[in-house]
């Protein structure tokens, strides 16, 4: 039986993508209609915001412990959170969880090399985008991050807060991130982390001046291959 995946959501959007990308691409490796069993638990996302907007990395890591203790009372086998800025408060939760991890930018860090990408555009909130996340999973496999400008952090952080997270997608939103994402291409990137997990509800490789990484389908991939694969997720 493929292992019981666990969802610490954050934002409705990307979590959902993350959930139907599960179900959906579970049939390829388990049979039409099939997938792995799935919980997911979502406090709501002002909370969040509240610890995001004074710096509270401990409580945003009380609140994903709190959804990882009710995913570990409905079964689940190991966790996933499809929301990269919450990430910044992982190494306070890793140790305290009920339930192993995967980290979603070890994840895309994994896709990168596997791609051969040595040199990656970081696209997402501005809280993220001033994080250790991603600087710290790419360094860890020789890869380099490169962000956006201090102006172009704050209009991504606004399309996502303002939009993104409410389900609007407009094609001004898109015209500002292939700008944002040809200034990396010209600073040298290969390719650009989508790291806000509504991004690839509007940027994909279709439209966007540099290969994409997908950091919501990635992770949603990595846990159906460690469900259908039938072990414990190694803690990230």
């Amino acid at each position: 039986m493929p292992r019981h995946i666990g969802i610490v959501g954050c934002s409705a959007e990307g979590a959902a993508l993350c959930y139907r990308t599960i179900c959906v691409e579970g049939a390829d490796l388990l049979g039409p209609h099939a997938h792995p069993e799935v919980s997911m638990h979502t406090h709501s996302l002002a909370d969040y915001v509240a610890c995001l907007e004074r710096g509270d990395r401990a409580g945003v890591a009380a609140l994903m412990l709190s959804s990882a203790e009710k995913l570990a009372a409905a079964g689940a086998d190991f966790l996933i959170c499809p929301d990269n800025t919450i990430h910044q408060a992982f190494d306070l939760v890793a140790a305290r969880s009920p339930l192993p991890w995967l980290h979603i930018a070890a994840v895309v860090a994994e896709h990168a090399v596997a791609r051969g990408y040595r040199r990656l555009g970081l696209t997402g909130t501005p809280w993220l985008v001033d994080s250790a996340v991603y600087p710290d999973a790419l360094a860890a496999h020789g890869l380099a991050c490169v962000r956006p400008t201090a102006a172009e952090r704050d209009t991504i952080g606004r399309i996502i807060m303002d939009e993104l997270v409410r389900g609007v997608f407009t094609a001004e939103a898109v015209a500002t991130f292939q700008t944002v994402m040809g200034h990396m291409k010209d600073a040298g990137c290969d390719a650009v982390i989508l790291g806000c997990t509504e991004i690839p509800l509007l940027m994909n490789d279709g439209n966007a001046p540099l290969p994409t990484l997908d950091s919501t389908r990635l992770l949603a991939r990595a846990a159906l291959a460690r469900a259908v694969a039938g072990e414990d997720a190694a803690p990230a």
